[in-house]
Order: structure tokens, then sequence, then C-alpha cells
């Protein structure tokens, strides 16, 4: 997922596993000319893996390429290191999440074959990603009186209860639609693009803290230089 420097020769690789979880390696020698692992130890390249080492820092044994690196345009890429960068946050170490492996490989390679808008990949791996840490949310009743939701009716959404029927509106109000969308992961209408994008950052903000995400920066930077 991401690559450090290490020493004069080496690299700090944090990997993302299906069996282990997010875990840290010392890549030795990978910085000198010669090394295999060079060219292979980049983001969006499925690999082959073996390490040794109980501690929290592994010493990376064997790295193969399992296949080439996903090819992603610029705003795929960016929208690839914001995925990256919420496993690194979120996850916790040497964790195994299988649910969340399959959806981080689906939602890379969507990101390597969209042509147009990345959005619903995004949004559907932030929603998988929420429910499989266990902060999925019942978007199909009222938290107050438990009725089924309204596609028609306004609804606020207060943390860890979740969507109460109310006439308010603002930043926390979503419409029912909207919220039976969230549920059927249906983020191809603009208009719940962006309700869902605007709940994401909602619902991810008590976990993800006050520490700005470096993806968004780099992105916004991206935007800048190309205007």
């Amino acid at each position: 997922m991401h690559r450090r420097a290490y020493s004069e020769t080496s690299l700090l690789v944090d990997l993302f596993t299906e069996d282990t979880g997010r875990l840290t390696a010392i890549a030795k020698g990978a910085r000198t000319k010669r090394s295999a692992w060079k060219s292979i130890l980049q983001p969006f390249t499925p690999l082959l893996l073996r390490w040794t080492g109980k501690g929290e820092l592994k010493t990376l044994t064997k790295a193969e390429a399992a296949s080439l690196t996903l090819p992603m345009q610029p705003t795929a890429l960016y929208s690839g290191f914001y995925v990256n960068e919420l496993l690194m946050r979120l996850l916790a170490v040497e964790t195994p999440y299988p649910e969340i492996f399959q959806d981080y490989l689906k939602c890379i390679t969507g990101l390597a074959s969209v042509s147009e808008s990345v959005e619903p990949s995004l949004r559907t791996f932030e929603f998988q990603l929420l429910t499989a840490m266990g902060y999925g949310i019942d978007f199909c009743h009222c938290a107050g009186s438990g009725e089924p939701v309204d596609e028609n009716m306004t609804y606020r959404y207060r943390e860890e209860k979740g969507f109460i029927a109310s006439l308010i509106k603002d930043n926390l109000t979503f419409y029912g639609r909207e919220l039976l969308a969230f549920e059927r992961r249906e983020f191809h209408d603009q208009a719940v693009l962006q309700a869902a994008k605007r709940f994401i950052r909602i619902a991810l903000k008590p976990y993800l803290g006050s520490k700005p995400l470096k993806s968004r920066e780099l992105f916004t930077q991206h935007i800048l230089y190309q205007k």
C-alpha cells in the first residue's frame, strides 16, 4: 500500500494481506540497482509474499508479482491512494479482514478499469468497509420508532444511533430514498452519490480523527496544478 526509504539500501513497505491483514516489513536491499524487488514493491501490484519476524516489524524474504501493476488514470490513482490511506488509518495491525480484502480487490480493480467516474467504486468500498469493521448502520428502519424508512420522508443521522425521522434539514439530514439506495449500494444517481459522500465523511470522522488525509491534499494539489 505504501513504501518509504529505510537505511541506505532498504525499504519499509506497508502491506495488506488476505490472511494476516495489515503489516509493515523491511525489504532489505530493495533500493539497490540490482534488486528484483525495486520495481515490484509498488502500490496496486498484487504480490506473493513471505516474511519472518515475531515483532511488529517483519522482514520480507520473498516478493513476486502475481500480476502486472494495475494501470490507473490520475483521478483513479489518487482515489486508490485514498483507499490505501483509509486502510492504514482504520485497520488494526495483524488482524485478518478477509471480507475487506476482497472488497479492496474489487475496488482497485474497478478503479483501474473505470473510464469515467470513480465515485461508485469508492462509495461502495467505503460503505462495505464500515459494515465489515462493525460500524454498519441500519438504513432501512427509523432508529426512533423502528418503522421502515419511507423514501419520501427526511431522516437525521445521530452518531451511534442511526437515522431518526425529522423535519430539520441540515448537513445531517437525508431523504429516505437516499438511505434505501445506500442499503442497496446503488450509487449511479448523482444526487445519491453526493449524499453518500456527505454521509461517509460524517460517519468516518470519529474513527479518522482530526488529522487530515494526505491523499485528499495530494488530489487537491493535482487539481490546482491541472488548472
